[in-house]
Parts: structure tokens; C-alpha cells; sequence
């Protein structure tokens, strides 16, 4: 599109004639000829470093999905002898995108919540397991049924 504006203005056309017939502003064409006689053909090219630059490096963003893929700090489990222990008794047992930052930034990385949540959504990766409290491996549980509770008294009548 580009070249196409320099060949419809070598032809004789004006700006408002190539932003119509390329379906543009005016703004773009005089830009486009304007790099173009002041860079020649580079001034075709895209300018690199455009947008935002990344705060974290693609290791650091790796290392805060694989934080995923460990076991949180403060999850219990069995020591060989039938006895539960965790690494660390106060740190989370889940991993919810507060506890990943807090062990992002732990290993120094620059990160927080939010972008935990946008790196982690853009790799489909997820960092909570959902309904746990549904299900019971207690062999004996019943779940209630729908509306009904038998520790719930029943309404008085007046």
C-alpha cells in the first residue's frame, strides 16, 4: 500500500485523490510521502520499536508458569510415616494470582498481579483448581439435596 502511494503520486494525483482511491486518511498519504523523499525506499519499511517494551524478559515469564506447576507452599501433604506437613505453614495452599506475584517477586521477579493474571490467561494456563469443596473423599458423605439442610429448623407457622 505503501509503494502504491508513491507510484499513484509519481502519476500526478494529490492527496486527497490517493486517501480515496486507497481507502485512508490524508494524514497517512502525506506521512508516507514525506518518509518516503526524506529516506528513499527505507521509508517504505515499518519503524521498528513501536508499542510498549515488555517489563519482564521471556525466562521471567516462563518461570512465573512453571510457579503454576509447582505445589504452593502451604499445601499439606503426607510424610512417609502418615503424618501431614507442609513446606511452610503460613504460606498459601492454593495458588491464587496474589500468592504467584508474591512468589514471583520473591525470586526477583518484577510482576504483579495483574500482568500474573494476563501471562498466565495468554498461555491458558490455570492457577486455581475450581469446586473443590464440591466433591468429598469421605466414602460416608452425602451431598444435601437442592433446598433442603437438616440443620436448618423448620419455619414456625402464625
Amino acid at each position: 500500500m505503501r509503494a502504491r502511494m508513491i507510484e499513484l503520486s509519481w502519476s500526478g494525483l494529490r492527496v486527497p485523490a490517493i486517501a480515496v482511491e486507497l481507502g485512508c486518511s490524508q494524514k497517512t498519504v502525506r506521512c508516507r510521502l514525506h518518509r518516503f523523499n526524506s529516506a528513499s525506499l527505507q521509508g517504505l519499511e515499518d519503524l521498528g520499536g513501536q508499542g510498549r517494551k515488555r517489563r519482564i524478559t521471556e525466562q521471567e515469564r516462563s518461570r512465573v508458569i512453571s510457579l503454576v506447576k509447582t505445589a504452593p507452599p502451604g499445601r499439606l501433604r503426607w510424610e512417609p510415616v502418615g503424618e501431614l506437613w507442609a513446606f511452610d505453614e503460613s504460606g498459601p495452599a492454593e495458588w491464587t494470582l496474589d500468592s504467584l506475584a508474591a512468589a514471583a517477586q520473591a525470586e526477583g521477579i518484577e510482576v504483579g498481579r495483574s500482568q500474573v493474571r494476563r501471562i498466565l490467561l495468554a498461555e491458558g494456563v490455570r492457577w486455581r483448581r475450581t469446586r473443590s469443596w464440591m466433591r468429598s473423599k469421605d466414602p460416608d458423605f452425602v451431598p444435601k439435596g437442592q433446598g433442603s439442610s437438616a440443620s436448618t429448623p423448620a419455619r414456625p407457622t402464625t
